[in-house]
C-alpha cells in the first residue's frame, strides 16, 4: 500500500503521520513521546513532532508499507520529496533507530550520537524506556 499526497497530512507525533485518513507509523524508528522531556528540560517530544512537520510541509509524501503494528497502524517507509523521513529524523537526533525491528538506521544514529545531536545531546531516555517508566 502506498499513499501519494501533498496536502491531506497530519503529524501525530515524531514517528506517526496521517495521510488521507490512513495512519502510518514510520518504519525503523522510535521518536520521543509528545509529552517526553529530557532531564535538562529539553522538550524532545514536542520538538520531534515539529521537526517531522517541517520535513513534510509543502512536499509530496509517499509511504511504502512494510508491516502492521499491534495498534493496526501501517508501518511504512515514508518519503517527503523523495527523502526518507525515518532516516532524516534519526540523523537529525529527533528519533532513535528502532533496532528491535531493523538495523536500517543504525548509521544515522551513530552519526547523531557522535555529534551529540538532539536526543543524544540532552541525555534523553530512550522512548521505549520512557513509555515503560510512565506506565507504572
Amino acid at each position: 500500500m502506498s499513499g501519494n499526497v501533498a496536502l491531506a497530512q497530519t503529524i501525530t507525533d515524531g514517528d506517526t503521520i496521517k495521510l488521507n485518513g490512513v495512519t502510518y507509523r514510520l518504519w525503523g524508528i522510535d521518536a520521543p513521546e509528545t509529552a517526553q522531556v529530557c532531564p535538562d528540560g529539553w522538550p524532545a517530544g514536542r520538538l520531534a513532532t515539529t521537526h517531522l512537520q517541517s520535513l513534510i510541509v509543502g512536499r509530496n509524501v509517499t509511504c511504502e508499507r512494510r508491516d502492521t503494528d499491534r495498534y493496526g497502524r501501517i508501518v511504512a517507509v515514508c518519503r517527503a520529496g523523495g527523502t526518507d523521513l525515518g532516516a532524516t529524523m534519526v540523523r537529525d537526533g529527533y528519533a532513535w533507530a528502532f533496532v528491535k525491528y531493523t538495523g536500517d538506521y543504525v548509521g544515522q544514529e551513530a552519526q547523531a550520537k557522535g555529534g551529540r545531536i538532539g536526543v543524544h545531546g540532552h541525555d534523553c531516555a530512550l522512548a521505549w524506556e520512557w513509555r515503560a517508566a510512565t506506565r507504572r
